[in-house]
């Protein structure tokens, strides 16, 4: 392994780290709880995006389309139970 490629990796990832919590710092006396809501639905928007346009064709052509459907579900379900009794 190539040291200055880890050294950057590292590098890059300290700095995305501290500009995640300098971002924080900032934006904490704005932020109430409806604008949080803001950026997580925002991500999970993505990810549920990311999940059926990219993960369940590939699963199809691997062959596991039923398989990753069923997951699919199984999490949305999980998801709906934890939200009803937390």
């Amino acid at each position: 392994m190539d040291f200055p490629v880890v050294l950057n990796a590292f590098l890059l990832t300290l700095f995305a780290g501290l500009s995640t919590g300098i971002g924080y710092a900032i934006l904490m006396p704005f932020m109430n709880e409806q604008l949080w809501g803001l950026p997580f639905a925002s991500v999970a928007g993505i990810m549920v995006f990311i999940s059926l346009d990219e993960l369940l064709p590939a699963a199809r052509e691997y062959g596991e389309h039923h398989l990753s459907i069923y997951g699919l579900l199984a999490g949305m379900a999980v998801m709906a139970f934890s939200l009803l009794i937390f």
